[in-house]
């Protein structure tokens, strides 16, 4: 059975999730009903998987295909010990990517970036 993580967050606020056994061996244990406390704080556990989404989010926008649009999915499995850890879906995958474009969107894109530089972009 599942047993229960409680972190808490920067602010104070009290977050309880299941922590799921996958059958390493080990279990962790907590006093009777209440939940096992985690090491770190809720924001501190997903530290690693925003780092992991930034980076991945940096690879696409940077790169030569330059989207509209990116959009990055994965499974994240809190544990007491290890914070949040990226996990396997259903279609087996780690990480889900849809990029996108809109029609017309290099033009649309070069305007957006000329404007986020503080450019005027040209008439159209």
């Amino acid at each position: 059975m599942d047993g229960l993580v409680e972190f808490t967050t920067d602010d104070g606020a009290r977050v309880v999730v299941a922590d799921v056994d996958e059958g390493s061996g080990s279990r962790l244990v907590s006093r009777g009903d209440e939940p096992a406390l985690a090491a770190r704080t809720f924001e501190a556990s997903l530290d690693g998987a925003r780092a992991a989404a930034e980076s991945a989010l940096r690879v696409f926008r940077e790169g030569s295909l330059r989207p509209d649009s990116v959009e990055i999915e994965f499974g994240v499995r809190m544990s007491a010990e290890a914070g949040a850890v990226i996990v396997k879906g259903q279609a087996e995958g780690h990480l889900v990517v849809r990029l996108s474009w809109s029609p017309g969107g290099s033009a649309a894109s070069a305007d957006r970036q000329a404007q986020s530089n503080g450019a005027t972009p040209p008439p159209a």
